[in-house]
């Protein structure tokens, strides 16, 4: 028996590090890892493709996107609304022709039991015949019509227009198990896909950061760590520096410089002109590694469950 010291080994606790540790050796449960610094976008990345942007432009939220890749995802969002709504007026139609189709059916039937109660007598030349109406016996004639004009005779599964009704069982949606599932009519409007918010091109807005001169330093832009500053103060920008947009002219500037010198006169240091409050964006910053500056900072790996 083990001596009752300060390191028994005696009791029967599973501590949490052997937990975790048997854990991450079953290969089940969740693994959690906190997201550091160097695994999340810089402030002067695109959020859609998470490189430095050639021609930046802002929402109204704040968010910086490169202006050819959200142009494309706006394209993309264009066409498959234009596809949904191909799809939509389809089953449109489809449920139309049906609902004819019925029409006909029943048409049919309501024909067959009126022609049912139809009495003639063989005395003389004396017939006594039920009413029939005059659009059932139209639309008789013309369905009469249709199937004379079609070759009946055909067995072959690609005549008559039903090549274009062949079943696909390669594909799921086509199989013949498959229920039939009622589409929506589709939402016309492009949301944001950061914020969700609704986004319009026109909204777009065309911003510029400084470059920094430094004469001495022959490395390329991307390769730099202080790539740009603020026109007005020249502070060097970065993931820890809170930045704001000034609409009007685009400049990337940061939030000390308007709360200490462009709120106090409302006036635009660049070029002297009159700012509003609505002028001024701020911009959604980078990944600094701190919770208090990033929302989410933490990754999941969600593996198999053993469940009691």
């Amino acid at each position: 028996m083990t001596r009752h010291a300060r390191n028994c080994t005696a009791g029967a606790v599973y501590t949490y590090h052997e937990k975790k540790k048997d854990a991450a050796a079953s290969g089940y449960g969740t693994n959690t890892q906190r997201v550091g610094k160097d695994s999340v976008k810089d402030f002067d990345c695109c959020c859609l493709t998470l490189q430095p942007c050639r021609n930046p432009v802002i929402t109204k939220d704040g968010y910086l996107f490169d202006k050819e890749a959200i142009l494309e995802y706006i394209l993309t969002k264009k066409k498959e609304y234009t596809r949904k709504l191909k799809e939509y007026e389809k089953q449109k139609q489809k449920e139309e022709v049906s609902l004819q189709m019925s029409f006909k059916s029943n048409t049919q039937i309501a024909f067959q039991e009126r022609s049912s109660s139809i009495v003639a007598y063989s005395m003389g030349a004396f017939h006594l015949v039920t009413q029939i109406d005059t659009n059932v016996l139209f639309l008789l004639l013309i369905e009469c019509q249709e199937s004379s004009t079609l070759d009946g005779n055909s067995v072959s599964n690609m005549k008559n227009g039903k090549d274009k009704m062949l079943p696909s069982f390669w594909i799921p949606s086509k199989t013949p198990g498959v229920k039939e599932i009622s589409l929506q009519k589709p939402d016309k409007t492009i949301y944001c896909p950061i914020s969700g918010k609704q986004l319009k091109v026109k909204d777009l807005i065309p911003i510029k950061f400084t470059v920094v001169q430094d004469p001495d330093d022959k490395r390329s832009l991307i390769v730099k760590q202080a790539r740009y500053m603020c026109p007005i103060t020249h502070d060097i920008l970065g993931n820890s520096v809170p930045c704001a947009v000034i609409k009007t002219t685009g400049d990337v500037v940061t939030m000390e410089c308007v709360e200490k010198l462009i709120k106090k006169d409302w006036i635009n240091p660049l070029d002297n002109s009159k700012l509003t409050p609505s002028d001024i964006i701020p911009l959604q910053r980078g990944g600094t590694g701190y919770a208090f500056v990033n929302d989410s900072l933490e990754g999941r790996h969600e593996r198999p469950v053993l469940q009691a």
